[in-house]
């Protein structure tokens, strides 16, 4: 999980920007963009730390304090759902992620983002295929991003109840389906995406 940062200390560069996303794929609620710089890197008080996808939900909680503890910078970025309506969900990203690497309050001398590179930085990036996977800066900030966002999806199920946001964190489902063509679509449904759309029309 160090192997890219250890290249990277080999080369001189210190302070190593991790970038990652939450909510891509629901069609409701917030996109949420993480940027992690961590102090060390190589802590054994990370070794847990891994893509959040593959920690159970009580892990990723106790990896976001640590996280936290364990980090020189980092910033959380919420990208609205109307915003996402408007821009387009992959330009959303990409503006969450340049966001967030502003929002540091450190600059980074090199960023790893997940997926996807980000032109127009006044650093050196690379974007890495399943970066979540075997950079653990890019690891960090997705547990950050997708613990952030689902407590987000939790508060969203207290203000409109009946979704079932706490549990599916507006992923579609056949509950969260049915539940929009019972009452509708809610204020912070995705109305760009298609499922969404057919409801609205339907309606």
């Amino acid at each position: 999980m160090t192997a890219i940062e250890q290249t990277l200390r080999d080369a001189g560069i210190k302070d190593i920007a991790g970038v990652d996303e939450a909510g891509r794929g629901p069609c409701a609620g917030p996109l949420v963009v993480a940027a992690v710089i961590l102090k060390d890197p190589f802590s054994p008080l990370l070794s847990q730390v891994r893509d959040s996808k593959a920690l159970t939900a009580a892990k990723r909680e106790r990896l976001y304090d640590l996280i936290r503890h364990e980090s020189l910078a980092l910033s959380i970025i919420e990208i609205s759902h109307e915003e996402i309506d408007q821009r387009g969900l992959h330009k959303s990203n990409l503006e969450g992620f340049r966001r967030a690497i502003s929002a540091l309050g450190t600059q980074p001398d090199y960023v790893l983002t997940d997926g996807y590179p980000i032109d127009g930085l006044e650093m050196p990036a690379l974007g890495i295929w399943k970066g979540d996977q075997v950079a653990i800066s890019i690891s960090a900030a997705s547990i950050i991003a997708k613990v952030y966002r689902d407590r987000l999806m939790i508060e969203m199920d207290a203000l409109y109840p009946g979704y079932g946001f706490a549990a599916h964190k507006g992923y579609s489902s056949p509950a969260h389906t049915a539940a929009m063509k019972k009452l509708g679509i809610s204020p912070i449904h995705r109305k760009s995406f298609a499922n969404v759309a057919a409801i609205l029309n339907a309606h």
